[in-house]
């Protein structure tokens, strides 16, 4: 019997992380629809460079365009809402000990890694050098966004939906 909890505190684990990384993604997503101005500011300045050291160098990067920037923020919401709906499902099936849930989480979760690391991190931070920027520096919170995506993902790749079965066809 404790064989049996020790083996389903993976699984238990997994399910919470995924609902708790759905949560958020939610929350971001909805925050962004429902106050859009703000985290528009934040992509226009990031993609336009203008509180970066300008160097001369770099410049030729930065994206200007206020329809380019809008398409840009406008995919970052979609993604993000994409993710979340992910994430939401692969935490019921989780509940409902489904051997979709890891599949789905596995998906939900790179998804979140793509967005926060491939997104923000290296090209926000490094082509667009937001690290140069004191007002505009989303990188902290990307690194957190990382890494509880990352642990979550940690988990769910150890964990079987079954509750301590092995999984199969995952």
């Amino acid at each position: 019997m404790a064989g049996r909890r020790a083996a389903a505190a993976p699984t238990l684990a997994a399910g919470i992380l995924t609902g708790t990384v759905a949560l958020y993604m939610a929350l971001v997503a909805f925050g962004n629809i429902t106050d859009f101005g703000t985290n528009q500011a934040f992509v226009q300045h990031v993609l336009a460079m203008d509180t970066t050291f300008k160097d001369p160098d770099l410049m030729w990067r930065a994206i200007t365009s206020r329809p380019l920037q809008d398409a840009a923020y406008i995919a970052i919401i979609v993604w993000e809402t994409a993710a979340a709906a992910v994430l939401v499902v692969a935490t019921v099936l989780w509940a409902m000990r489904r051997e979709q849930a890891r599949r789905l989480s596995t998906l939900g979760l790179l998804m979140v890694l793509l967005l926060f690391g491939a997104g923000f991190l290296a090209i926000g931070g490094e082509w667009f050098a937001m690290w140069q920027s004191e007002d505009w520096n989303g990188l902290d919170a990307a690194t957190r966004n990382v890494l509880l995506a990352g642990l979550a993902l940690l988990f769910v790749q150890s964990s079987s939906p079954g509750g301590g079965r092995k999984a199969t066809g995952t």
